[in-house]
């Protein structure tokens, strides 16, 4: 007899009594302060929700209903087309492989390149007809709503995640950032706090270089960023929470949901990295 699938398995005998639905989950969103028209970027976690009738599409269903017609919706989409395989550790590949991967690795393209280690909820956004996507080949990200393009457009292929990033538009649009079922190690905005504090070992990163489709066109380009790392977003995040108590916490689903207002987070990161970082 097949065996259901572990997280599934999981995420059904997490749940003690109904399963989350559309409904349910609109009314975890709206209880946690998410409001129609706001502009949020999410994060998420489909398995740590618990078991969602429907899955991925219901849970970007429930996020846009309740938003409304009004609100905009932006996730990462990010993708691995500017592969150095010399850099990868988790798992590392043998070096009679790295040109063969460099070579052959397929070209960026904004509508066909998924987006991977980010979930089905971010890569059912990603895919769903209307929704905008940005131009990085490591970084981009996905949106739809009125403010799509205004945070979308002219997104920096160096310095990705930085003042040329969706990150500053949502920024400068006074934004928010929604935690799904996941913590401040996976809350991108805290790279935007890299690019604006200064610490002794701040440095760049090796050049990139990438093949992307533009208007048909295969290209070649190089990637110059920072060297960034998130390893103590952790740590960062939890300190925001208990020092200022600035964000909202609640189930949505099974799991636990954060909402924040994300220049009040990027400004304290600044001066979080400042001071702890070496």
């Amino acid at each position: 007899m097949p065996r259901p699938h572990q997280g599934e398995a999981d995420a059904v005998g997490r749940v003690p009594g109904s399963p989350a639905t559309r409904a349910t989950l609109v009314a975890d969103l709206r209880k946690l302060g998410l409001a129609a028209g706001s502009t949020v970027l999410v994060h998420s976690s489909l398995s740590a929700l618990g078991w969602v009738v429907g899955g991925a599409e219901t849970v970007v269903r429930a996020l846009e209903e309740a938003l409304g017609e009004h609100g905009t919706l932006m996730m990462p989409a990010y993708s691995m087309n500017a592969p150095e395989p010399s850099l990868w550790k988790n798992p590392a590949v043998p070096e009679a492989w790295w040109e063969t991967i460099r070579t052959e690795w397929p070209p960026f393209d904004a509508g066909l390149s998924p987006a991977v280690r980010l979930g089905t909820i971010a890569e059912t956004f990603r895919s769903q007809r209307g929704t905008e996507r940005s131009y990085h080949p490591n970084h981009s990200f996905s949106a739809r709503g009125p403010k799509a393009r205004e945070l979308l457009d002219r997104h920096s292929l160096d310095d990705s995640l930085g003042e040329g990033s969706p990150l500053a538009r949502l920024y400068e649009r006074g934004g928010q950032v929604l935690l799904l079922g996941v913590d401040h190690a996976s809350n991108s905005s805290l790279h935007l706090s890299e690019y604006r504090a200064t610490w002794p070992g701040k440095h760049g990163s090796l050049p990139l270089r990438a093949r992307v489709v533009r208007e048909g066109v295969l290209v070649e380009i190089v990637l110059n960023d920072l060297d960034l790392d998130s390893d103590d977003f952790g740590k960062l995040g939890a300190d925001y929470e208990a020092e200022t108590g600035a964000v909202r916490t609640g189930s949505v689903g099974v799991g636990a949901g954060r909402l924040m207002a994300q220049p009040a987070l990027v400004d304290f990161g600044v001066r979080w990295l400042e001071t702890n970082r070496r």
